[in-house]
């Protein structure tokens, strides 16, 4: 199993964190790392995790088991996962120039590590706040996107993350794009003004 990829390490003075949804592997965002960072005038480094449990269908892999949700999981999903952040070298490209996407159940994960680490800021595509999640005041902004037509994780789950974290005071915002249980051209677009607009000032 590939337990990360990493591209554009050389030269990278800002770098982008991908957390893949249920059932898919660290390949899976990678095109969309790219077409976030292309032409950028700042470099990024991508690097995109691999979560650590195989999915039960047999091909992908999981970061705590859905259907039955095993909720119980999530906090040592959550420190696992940090643990293996923490070993990428922070020195060259340090936690406020690293900015993280997730999707669907990488989404979930994406808000829990948003709760530990000041990141520059955090996309949770398609996601859903877990059970015990709660924000806190100083996390770093959050930009949640969402399917109008999702049928997978349901809109309103974002609209509760969202509610969520205005009443604490994160800096937030969501958008709902026309789409499902997806990543658009739109979406990207969409994700790519905003990476120039709020982090490569």
């Amino acid at each position: 199993m590939t337990e990360l990829l990493l591209l554009n390490s050389e030269s990278a003075t800002n770098r982008l964190v991908l957390l893949h949804g249920w059932g898919a592997d660290a390949n899976d965002l990678v095109i969309v790392g790219k077409l976030l960072t292309e032409g950028l005038k700042d470099r990024f480094e991508i690097v995109s995790f691999s979560a650590p449990q195989p999915h039960p269908s047999g091909s992908g892999r999981q970061w705590y088991p859905l259907y039955p949700h095993k909720w119980e999981q999530v906090p040592n999903a959550v420190l696992d996962l940090e643990k293996r952040l923490k070993n990428i070298c922070f020195k060259n490209i340090p936690l406020n120039k690293t900015l993280l996407l997730g999707f669907s159940q990488g989404g979930a994960m994406a808000l829990e590590l948003a709760k530990r680490n000041k990141f520059a800021g955090v996309f949770a595509i398609s996601s859903y706040p877990h059970p015990d999640w709660k924000p806190l005041k100083d996390m770093p902004p959050i930009f949640l996107c969402h399917g109008n037509i999702d049928q997978v994780v349901p809109k309103e789950a974002s609209q509760k993350s969202l509610d969520m974290l205005l009443k604490n005071g994160v800096k937030s915002e969501l958008y709902f794009f026309d789409g499902g249980h997806e990543i658009t051209n739109d979406l990207i677009d969409h994700c790519r003004v905003k990476i120039k607009q709020e982090f490569l000032i």
